[in-house]
């Protein structure tokens, strides 16, 4: 609605131009490329053309000449506008009128649960990758900001018309499962010969899941393992391990609200020889050289020619302090980097996605260049084909002060421990409440708070609120009316009207939040509707008022309702109708 009206200022001041050129009143022919804003202050208009400014050099006249000749020549009947004002050097201030607000509440009423909805994806297919924390432990408050990040984003893309898939990369192979295991089996052992009888290596996991997945081998098979070959052992514990650890990471999900499309195995990438067939790739492109035995990717001249694409000069890329990066090994074995290569190459051009999103730790900065690189020199396009969201730390806080420890573990605080302390809304909602470049201070305090504080509560009280006034005037004979049968002429108090126009504005939130992928706006436009609604209800009443604004109130209430219940939906936040 907010673009149909811009567009419209634009039709309706270009024919007033040409019937007044008709007339002669102005030159016919010329070209004028006008802005049209939306001004702060409402006394400016709901919004304000530049025509008479641009045209002036164009039509060989004073700028307030031409726009009092537009105003003169504009008609507005049957149009979203009543009134049009010419204002300082020349402005066209126009603004809105009832049969705009009528039709913004049709809108939503139409669109239902969809409203907002856009094609600006044109359906191409996007993946958002996130979480994907390593199944070696639990996981944690890094994790529960990534999984709401990636989750929201993913519907926001949705509802703008992109084709989106959900996906978690198990890095089930490589250095960190083999230290895995070897901690697994540091437990094991000492729970056999004694704790003193076995060092436990001082690079391993030293969580307390470690010792229960080892006192759980040991329930099951005894020592029956300890006599195994030791690489036959390893492996073993390391299959148990992920056998339990997967579970739980899916329980953990489930019940944080995320089910993924598909959960991705980087072992399936060694299996089945991709990853050497994608450093084979780079191979025959002249991207590799051998140097000790090891085979390596030459990221620094790729590097230089994605810098200098991107207009870079020479100067600053001779600067940068660019490295190269091993893809094999000398003793075989591909790098995680390989692997990961392999596994976008298998985004891009074996599942055919338009576009790749990763929500990252924003300590992965330096890897996101280096590996859209790499894409790059496989043919791939990946600078522009592969977006990385870069994710700041999330600080825990409680009676002001950072909680550093969990008290359970003595570790790195589990997101299945914070959600027994606040519930899934509240967490959910909070971990999206700034964008993933700002660092998040999450106040456990404010999230169990009900009160108006506490910015979950704040929106679904709005919603369970409306829920409670529509009930209350059911039991008195009056329903919901259809849009059509709305008299929003009736509606002319400020709080009417910015509550309509911000009903208007959730189109656009949603389409922003997908350009810059940022769902955090959702939020923001969240708890400023529920205030706009607030304040409407507050000075505006509805039980007692005349028939004709009594139901058109009670629409524009209902309304504000349907848009809560949507915009906490894609945040994955229930919208409750009693609290």
């Amino acid at each position: 609605m907010i673009q149909a009206a811009r567009q419209q200022v634009a039709q309706l001041t270009q024919q007033a131009y040409e019937k007044a050129a008709e007339q002669g009143l102005l030159p016919a022919g010329a070209q004028v490329k006008a802005t049209i804003e939306i001004p702060k202050d409402t006394a400016h208009g709901d919004y304000a053309s530049s025509f008479a400014m641009a045209g002036a050099k164009a039509l060989h006249m004073a700028p307030r000449q031409i726009a009092q000749i537009i105003v003169d020549n504009l008609e507005l009947e049957g149009s979203y506008f009543q009134k049009v004002e010419i204002a300082g050097p020349g402005f066209l201030n126009f603004t809105l009128g009832p049969k705009w607000f009528g039709d913004v509440l049709s809108a939503v009423e139409t669109e239902g649960g969809q409203y907002g909805q856009s094609d600006e994806g044109h359906g191409k297919r996007v993946m958002v990758e996130f979480v994907s924390a390593n199944p070696t432990g639990p996981m944690h408050m890094g994790n529960a900001r990534g999984g709401v990040l990636g989750d929201t984003l993913a519907n926001v893309l949705k509802r703008d018309g992109w084709d989106t898939w959900k996906e978690f990369y198990v890095n089930d192979a490589g250095n960190q499962i083999n230290k895995f295991a070897v901690s697994i089996n540091a437990r094991y052992m000492q729970l056999i010969l004694g704790e003193e009888n076995f060092p436990f290596p001082e690079e391993g996991y030293h969580g307390d899941d470690i010792k229960a997945l080892a006192q759980a081998i040991y329930d099951a098979h005894g020592d029956s393992w300890k006599d195994l070959p030791e690489e036959e052992r390893l492996g073993k514990l390391a299959e148990y391990g992920l056998s339990v650890n997967i579970p739980n990471m899916k329980s953990d999900l489930r019940r944080y609200g995320i089910e993924y499309d598909q959960w991705f195995f980087e072992s399936s990438l060694h299996e089945s020889g991709y990853v050497a067939e994608t450093v084979a790739m780079l191979t025959d492109k002249g991207w590799t050289y051998e140097k000790d035995g090891a085979l390596w990717l030459n990221t620094t001249n790729l590097l230089k020619e994605k810098f200098m694409r991107e207009g870079k000069t020479q100067e600053q890329v001779d600067k940068l302090d660019l490295k190269d990066d091993v893809l094999r090994r000398a003793n075989g074995f591909y790098t995680y980097f390989a692997a990961d290569i392999a596994y976008h190459r298998n985004k891009l051009e074996v599942r055919g996605f338009d576009l790749v999103i990763n929500i990252w730790g924003a300590d992965h900065h330096g890897h996101v260049a280096r590996l859209q690189a790499a894409l790059d020199g496989l043919g791939l396009d990946g600078s522009h084909r592969l977006v990385v969201v870069l994710m700041q730390l999330v600080n825990l806080m409680q009676d002001g002060k950072p909680v550093r420890m969990s008290k359970r573990s003595g570790k790195a605080i589990a997101l299945h421990d914070l959600l027994d302390e606040i519930n899934v809304d509240a967490a959910r909602y909070f971990f999206n409440s700034r964008a993933a470049t700002t660092p998040l201070d999450f106040d456990l305090d404010l999230a169990v708070r009900q009160d108006s504080e506490n910015p979950v509560y704040y929106v679904q009280y709005a919603h369970a609120r409306i829920c409670s006034l529509i009930s209350r005037l059911a039991e008195e004979g009056e329903k919901v009316p259809q849009a059509g049968d709305v008299d929003a002429a009736l509606m002319g108090t400020a709080e009417e009207l910015a509550l309509m126009k911000a009903l208007a504005q959730f189109p656009e939130e949603i389409h922003l939040a997908a350009r810059d992928f940022d769902p955090s706006r959702i939020n923001r436009y969240l708890v400023a509707l529920a205030g706009d609604f607030h304040r409407f209800y507050n000075a505006c009443r509805i039980k007692g008022e005349e028939q004709g604004v009594l139901s058109a109130r009670l629409k524009l209430a209902d309304t504000v309702r349907a848009v809560l219940a949507n915009g906490l939906g894609l945040l994955g936040v229930s919208a409750p109708e009693k609290m």
